[in-house]
Parts: structure tokens; C-alpha cells; sequence
């Protein structure tokens, strides 16, 4: 049954809630945003998972919750658990999780903490475990490839299913037009396809018009190059461990769950980096030189 409320989308500036926002919009489904910059999204709500003190106020109305783990956030015990508590306790019915492929059998991701609570104490959740995001493209690699032409991760020779955030935010939006469908559902999310790194290259050439390479990178100057790019450590380690563990498959996996859900396959990678060409357009260079008539 669909509530009288509307949906709070946490992570709402982030790529994969604001295409949430936008999917629960389309489909006529009552949403706010949370954040913790209300001025970037109008209507949001001010909303920090370490600060309790914003919870209640950004629950108010809310009787379903889209829920995301920030990367910088580790300790889910002293963060989203105790946030979920306290969102049953103010009237939030169904959750829908933002966790990630494999948590089911991995414990060692903060994400399966997460499922296990929502698992223990009700069965009004939804956890979705999507794969390697094609977001990474304009995130973890974009510097690369407006700087340098290039791709660089350690990740060998393998092939990766990439899946479109597009595509897992429609997925978050048929759940929440039939929360009751859907209860106590965990949904491992996959693109349609594995494809080589040669695709995705090939796929930024045709797109953005310049040669682009896959350069793959060793373990150690792959976290030698991200201590380059400023990035703290514990980014780097999680960054190296994930591109690193696409050698053995990780990251190639398939599933029929999300053509299931959406009735079509998921967007492939080329449909992705055509949509957003505009990311990796180098940035105009301005001639610095002074005229010999300029004042």
C-alpha cells in the first residue's frame, strides 16, 4: 500500500539520489530531498546523518525513506542504523536500502550491517545491491580523462558490467509505487552485460571526439596516483581493493532483476557516456598573451 506521505531521499545530491528524485517525479510519487546544503535543491531539507539533531525535522511527513551510505561514513552503528531506528519510531514505513552487490555474503562491507538491522526488525525494507556504477566515469575517473586522455585502474585485463544510475533509480521508484510487492526483497542490480575496457574507450572516443586509452595501472602506482590526486587514505584503500578485485570478476556479474523490474534491459555503457559527453569536454584554453594595441 502506497502512504499519504512522501518519500526523503537521503544522498539527494549525489548521482544516484538526485536521479532517484527525478524517477519518483516521473512517476507522479510525492518526494523530498535531504541534504546537507538545502540551498543546492529547492524544497530540500537541511539533513546530516552524524548530526541527530537534524533527523526529526527531515522526517517530518515522511513515511518512506530512500536511504544511502555517504563514502566518507564507515560506522553505520553510530550513524544509519540508529537513523532508521528513529525514522520507524516517527511513522516511516518502507525503506528502500542503496547497498551494494554482494553484501549478502560479504561481512565486511558497512552495507551489510544495514540489511541485517532492517532484516531484524521489520519486513517493510527493500535492499538494493547494485554493481560497478557507470558513474564512476565522471566521478573516480574523470580527472584522467580531461587531463590525461586516459583510463588508469588496477583492474588487468577484465570486463566489467556497468550499470547506469538511471537505471537503479527507476528500479527505487517501482518499489516505492508498490512497497507491499515488494517487502523484504533483496534485488542484486546488473547492466546488461559485461563488456572489455576497450568498449568504454571506444565509447568516450565516439562521444567526446579525442583518442582515449585504458592504461592499467599496478596496485602500488595506482594508490601512489590517487595520493597524487589528494585523495585520504582510506579512499585510496577502498578505491585500490575495488578496481583491484575486478581482475577476478568481480565486477562482471549478471542478473535478470533489474530488466524484471523496468520491463527492458538496462541502459548499456555507450547509452550512458553518449547522455553525458559534456563531462569529459576538455576545458577551453584562454590565450593569455597580450595584444601589442591592448591598453
Amino acid at each position: 500500500m502506497i502512504g499519504q506521505g512522501h518519500v526523503l531521499v537521503t544522498g539527494a545530491t549525489g548521482n544516484i539520489g538526485s536521479e532517484v528524485l527525478a524517477a519518483l517525479a516521473a512517476r507522479g510519487i510525492p518526494a523530498r530531498a535531504a541534504s546537507r546544503d538545502p540551498s543546492a535543491i529547492a524544497g530540500s531539507v537541511a539533513f546530516d546523518l552524524e548530526d541527530g539533531s537534524t533527523w526529526d525535522a527531515a522526517l517530518e511527513g515522511a513515511d518512506r525513506l530512500f536511504l544511502v551510505r555517504p563514502p566518507a561514513i564507515s560506522d553505520v552503528g553510530e550513524t544509519l542504523i540508529p537513523f532508521v531506528v528513529r525514522a520507524r519510531e516517527l511513522g516511516v514505513g518502507h525503506v528502500v536500502f542503496l547497498s551494494v552487490a554482494g553484501a549478502g555474503s560479504n561481512r565486511f562491507v558497512p552495507h551489510r550491517a544495514v540489511e541485517d538491522h532492517l532484516r531484524a526488525t521489520s519486513e517493510h525494507f527493500t535492499n538494493l545491491r547494485p554493481g560497478f556504477f557507470a558513474q564512476n566515469l565522471q566521478d573516480a575517473y574523470r580527472l584522467d580523462i580531461v587531463e590525461d586522455d586516459r583510463i588508469y585502474v588496477p583492474a588487468g585485463r577484465s570486463q566489467v558490467n556497468w550499470i547506469d544510475g538511471r537505471d537503479i533509480a527507476e528500479a527505487a521508484a517501482v518499489v516505492f509505487s508498490d512497497p507491499d510487492a515488494h517487502r523484504a526483497a533483496d534485488y542484486t542490480l546488473a547492466g546488461p552485460g559485461a563488456v572489455p575496457w576497450s568498449e568504454v574507450t571506444g565509447a568516450l572516443e565516439d562521444a567526446i571526439g579525442r583518442p582515449i586509452r585504458y592504461e592499467p595501472a599496478s596496485v602500488l602506482g595506482y594508490a601512489l596516483h590517487l595520493r597524487r590526486r589528494g585523495l585520504p587514505r582510506g579512499a585510496i584503500a577502498v578505491q585500490t581493493a575495488l578496481h583491484f578485485l575486478l581482475r577476478f570478476g568481480q565486477g562482471a556479474q549478471e542478473d535478470p532483476t533489474l530488466e524484471r523490474l523496468l520491463g527492458r534491459p538496462g541502459r548499456t555503457i555507450r547509452d550512458y557516456v553518449s547522455a553525458h559527453a559534456h563531462v569529459w569536454a576538455k576545458p577551453p584554453i584562454h590565450d593569455t598573451t597580450q595584444r601589442e594595441d591592448a591598453p
